[in-house]
């Protein structure tokens, strides 16, 4: 199937974005990296580096918010559940020797402090996986406000476990991370 050249910049920058940050990533790059000319990149994202890299944020969003409800939905237990998404995470980093971390991570945090549309895009992002947690809670029966709550520290815990996994290029931080969280939301149960 043929990729549109504004998804295959969107593809690139996202890919650059979540490996180099924001300020790391060129509008050269992303050009050569999507297979595209610089006016190309210009045509579809007029706003410049800016624009492009709100849309790649938002389509990492996109794309790790169905991976998280694919591992989610993998388990009944919401416990059980909470723990297949770190695993998953887990694997899923290793498979790519430690890059791939986070759609926003890298983003959010060179952004900080500013009223910036990356900044927006990245805290929609967040938002928008705990909402995923969290609807998957309350249909285990978990009451909506403690579900959203829960929500939040599964999200900032995996976050948190993700970026010292890259670091120390271990899954282990990932795989503690989500026998503890699934042990919490059993609490809940």
């Amino acid at each position: 199937m043929q990729t549109s050249t504004r998804d295959r910049i969107v593809l690139a920058a996202s890919r650059l974005v979540q490996r180099q940050g924001y300020v790391g990533t060129g509008i050269k790059q992303i050009a050569k990296e999507a297979d595209a000319t610089l006016g190309s990149v210009y045509h579809f994202f007029p706003g410049g580096k800016e624009a492009v890299a709100v849309a790649a944020i938002r389509h990492g969003d996109q794309e790790f918010a169905a991976i998280l409800r694919e591992a989610l939905d993998s388990e009944e237990d919401p416990a059980a559940a909470v723990d297949a998404c770190a695993r998953l995470l887990a694997t899923a980093l290793r498979a790519s020797d430690w890059v791939d971390g986070c759609p926003v991570t890298a983003a959010a945090l060179e952004t900080l402090g500013t009223d910036s549309e990356i900044q927006q895009a990245c805290a929609d992002a967040l938002r928008g996986w705990q909402d995923v947690v969290a609807d998957k809670l309350v249909r285990a029966g978990i009451a909506r406000a403690d579900a959203r709550e829960l929500a939040g520290t599964v999200i900032s815990a995996l976050e948190g476990a993700e970026v010292t996994a890259q670091v120390m290029r271990s899954e282990e931080p990932l795989l503690q991370a989500g026998r503890q969280l699934g042990r919490l939301v059993a609490t809940y149960r």
